[in-house]
């Protein structure tokens, strides 16, 4: 097996305030890439052409096991625009989760129906996936996570409304994120601006919460103002220019990890950055994140041939295939525009290993948007798969003075998998 050496910009930012901790960072981690890894040295020798950013968090536990970070980053610039696409439901997802702890009466399983009062809008009251075709957070929210369902994104996208949503986030330090549309629907940015009317209702259908349509006034603009492609189709029409995504939403890759981050590990962060979630309200969501589909019982996505790794891109893409039951990918990717984005915290039950990256690959050759030809089989998940697949091996080979106790993953899985 050869190596050839690449010469690559690593910045390296040692996240503790531990000397002994700041000198395990490897400068050599993401330079030297085997020819057993073809498409992400392909991808990484040309990373204006595939708008690739990657961010690595290398976690390092001192004596008293406690998590510290160097992040290693390959191509970053918050200022460089990516499509964030479905990764932006992880966020909203967990400010969901704080709104409902804020409520007298609404829970996670109380039902929940959306309503229209523009010609837009989508009235939701029944969801054939649901236990019972009932619609419920509890419901959207497991959908969003497992699966990546556009509806239960939107659905809490209507809840919260736009101020909401990016006043909290900025709040909590993530500067970078701009939250202004809903996912998979046609709709103008103005109207994205409104909200529908939506209940909660008790088991005994009594109304608990009524929201009435509501809608924001500040227009939250993507301030990087960019333009992607060459082209891009409207409405079946080819429009030979680029793309303006100043009205989409944004994220850096920087502040998507943050998130995950926040999550995994909130001691890292000062309390008015954190997500202030109840312990077994983020161990739920951590288990819709930890559990392969085929693990669900409710629903049941074995039955609609949903493969275990369908919405696992970093060491998983590719065709359908086993996944093993000692590695956990817990994540979120997005697809869109030629983008393919995962950001994931992996962990090794065996190796008593894990680690955080956020990548990003633009597969668009023809540089047309919204023509759905994207080389997304043939380059972007194989890039996420090789570079998943060489950073467990190197850091697998590194030493680890302290190992992590990753025995609460297991007692996760177990308490959800019957």
């Amino acid at each position: 097996m050869t190596t050839q050496a690449l010469e690559l910009p690593v910045q390296i930012e040692c996240r503790s305030e531990h000397a002994a901790i700041c000198q395990q960072a490897d400068p050599n981690l993401l330079t030297k890439i085997p020819d057993q890894f073809p498409i992400l040295k392909k991808v990484l020798a040309d990373p204006e052409r595939y708008k690739v950013q990657i961010q690595l968090s290398q976690i390092v536990r001192d004596e008293q096991l406690y998590p510290h970070l160097i992040s290693y980053r390959l191509f970053v610039d918050d200022k460089r625009y990516f499509y964030p696409a479905s990764t932006v439901k992880l966020p909203v997802a967990l400010l969901t989760l704080e709104w409902l702890q804020q409520q007298q009466q609404v829970t996670l399983d109380s039902t929940f129906h959306t309503y229209a009062s523009r010609d837009s809008q989508q009235m939701v009251t029944e969801d054939a996936m649901a236990k019972g075709g009932r619609p419920t957070l509890a419901h959207y929210i497991w959908q969003v996570m497992m699966v990546s369902d556009n509806p239960g994104f939107n659905r809490m996208y209507e809840l919260l409304g736009q101020d909401h949503i990016n006043q909290l986030l900025h709040d909590k330090g993530l500067s970078s994120a701009t939250i202004n549309h809903r996912l998979s629907l046609p709709m103008s940015a103005e109207e994205n601006r409104h909200y529908n009317p939506l209940a909660f209702f008790n088991a005994e259908q009594e109304v608990i919460l009524q929201l009435p349509a509501r809608s924001s006034s500040t227009a939250y603009l993507n301030t990087l103002q960019p333009k992607l492609g060459s082209a891009y189709y409207q409405q079946g029409a080819l429009i030979n220019q680029p793309m303006d995504f100043s009205d989409k939403n944004r994220f850096s890759i920087q502040d998507l990890s943050g998130v995950l981050e926040r999550l995994v590990f909130p001691e890292l962060f000062p309390p008015q950055q954190q997500f202030q979630l109840a312990p077994e309200m983020r161990d739920w969501l951590l288990a819709a994140m930890l559990l392969y589909p085929s693990e669900s019982m409710q629903p049941n996505y074995s039955a609609h041939g949903i493969a275990d790794n369908r919405y696992k891109y970093l060491k998983f893409g590719g065709e359908p295939t086993e996944l093993p039951r000692h590695q956990r990918w817990l994540n979120k990717i997005g697809s869109a525009y030629g983008f393919l984005t995962d950001v994931g915290y992996f962990i090794d039950l065996e190796r008593q290993l894990e680690f955080f990256v956020t990548a990003t690959i633009y597969v668009n050759a023809n540089e047309t948007l919204n023509d759905d030809t994207y080389e997304y089989q043939q380059l972007g998940l194989p890039f996420h798969r090789e570079l998943g697949e060489y950073l467990h091996q190197q850091l697998s080979s590194k030493p680890n003075q302290h190992k992590p106790d990753l025995r609460r993953w297991q007692a996760l899985i177990d308490q959800f998998v019957q």
